[in-house]
């Protein structure tokens, strides 16, 4: 089982970080699991004190702060996805599928199936999801000895699946003490940071005023200060998730707009962004992170392969995709049907392989050639020998290429459109002294 790896502090600089504090969170007993604000603010405050008394261990690490991510994607950002994209990119955070805290309480003696991952695979990020504190609680506990760097609460998702029947994801934003009590479970039962992905709004929901309340009520109330900001907001009136990310227009103002109002938080913008000079464009803007989803899975090597020289600075490699295939396959060939029930099959193994050459010759016949040979191959060596035929020599051993040099200024009129500064009404301010008062 992996230990844990700790975690890394944001920076502003352009500097590796070598140091990483590992925090002594306390362990909540079951009485705290209960839905009130009156447990919110003591599970804060509880948080709070074990802090200020908790020993910091400084541990040595060499990861660079999460300027890029990739997004949580269902069925997409699997271990197996992770591993092809970390041998493209060192540098890159990387994000889990979304988990359900009850399929981790659930699957509690099947747990590697859903949380283990290769250790070459840091700094990765778990994605829960959930509305019941307890199995939050059950859930980060479980998946603490796992040695994720971030444990990140999902609430953003607007499947119906989850939105509608799972009564969380996305519309945990109209609740937001619930989700400060969340936070404050969560980051008690383990060892790393926590953050928040969120939209900026729901249904009618949608004003900036909305949106800044759910950032104060919960960074106030809880140790979240990370927040991954998918700037479009959800409509939870029966469109698909699909339509979910093209329908809702970006408001990349709001997203600029928090960084103003909140400066002693972090924020990482999401949404719309598909190349690397859209995520040092939105960098240079001011965003602390950048977050890109489906460009990262559908077209892995023009997006990845660029991360880390164009915006961590590193030498430009010389990889090529012969390498990270022949890499690849070992590992995936060592693990195939280690679950059981053949699990994972060759399928799930030989999925991340099929974007690889997006756009390139041959890239049909690859994809044609590896449907017929999922059928009937049964290891990943024999997969590719036979599929990959397809694919000329000079694509596969071409080292990345020079990024292409563009102008884009897709976020510079943001700071033109920005809403006005959020206010919190004195009626509010008068409530929040008045709930000092009543738990102090």
């Amino acid at each position: 089982m992996i230990k844990s790896a700790g975690h890394t502090l944001f920076a502003a600089s352009f500097t590796p970080i070598r140091s990483v504090i590992l925090k002594n969170h306390g362990r909540l007993s079951s009485n705290l699991f209960c839905r009130n604000s009156t447990a919110s603010r003591k599970v804060f405050k509880f948080h709070q004190k074990r802090q200020v008394h908790s020993k910091t261990v400084m541990v040595a690490e060499n990861y660079y702060p999460p300027w890029f991510s990739v997004a949580p994607m269902m069925e997409w950002t699997d271990p197996h996805y992770r591993k092809l994209a970390r041998l493209i990119s060192k540098h890159a955070w990387l994000y889990t599928e979304m988990l359900a805290a009850e399929t981790i309480v659930y699957q509690k003696d099947n747990l590697d199936r859903f949380l283990a991952y290769t250790p070459d695979q840091h700094p990765v990020v778990l994605q829960i999801g959930g509305s019941n504190l307890e199995n939050l609680a059950k859930a980060t506990q479980l998946a603490n000895a796992y040695g994720y760097d971030e444990i990140n609460f999902n609430c953003g998702c607007p499947s119906p699946k989850v939105a509608g029947h799972g009564c969380f994801g996305v519309t945990l934003m109209l609740d937001p003490k619930f989700v400060a009590e969340a936070m404050c479970v969560i980051a008690a039962n383990c060892d790393v940071p926590v953050s928040v992905k969120c939209r900026i709004g729901v249904d009618d929901h949608d004003s900036y005023n909305e949106l800044c309340d759910f950032i104060y009520k919960v960074s106030s109330q809880s140790p979240t200060r990370h927040f991954v900001i998918h700037s479009r907001k959800a409509l939870l009136n029966g469109i698909s998730p699909a339509d979910n990310r093209k329908i809702p227009p970006l408001k990349y103002e709001y997203f600029y707009a928090l960084l103003r109002d909140f400066p002693d938080l972090r924020f990482t913008i999401n949404g719309g962004i598909n190349s690397i000079d859209e995520v040092n464009a939105a960098r240079r803007e001011g965003a602390h992170g950048v977050m890109v989803g489906r460009a990262a899975y559908n077209n892995p090597w023009y997006t990845l392969a660029y991360v880390d020289s164009e915006v961590y600075g590193a030498p430009r490699s010389d990889l090529t995709r012969r390498q990270v295939i022949e890499e690849y396959q070992v590992y995936a060939d060592s693990i195939l049907g280690t679950y059981g029930s053949n699990r994972p099959s060759l399928r799930d193994l030989g999925k991340p392989l099929l974007s690889l050459f997006y756009c390139e010759p041959g890239n049909g016949l690859w994809k044609r050639k590896a449907d017929a040979a999922f059928l009937h191959c049964k290891t990943l060596k024999s997969f590719l020998d036979e599929a990959l035929v397809a694919i000329p020599d000079r694509v596969l051993d071409a080292p990345i290429p020079e990024a292409p040099s563009a102008c884009i200024d897709t976020f510079a009129n943001s700071k033109y459109l920005l809403p006005p500064p959020y206010a919190r009404t004195e009626a509010e301010e008068e409530e929040e002294q008045e709930e000092e008062i009543v738990y102090a």
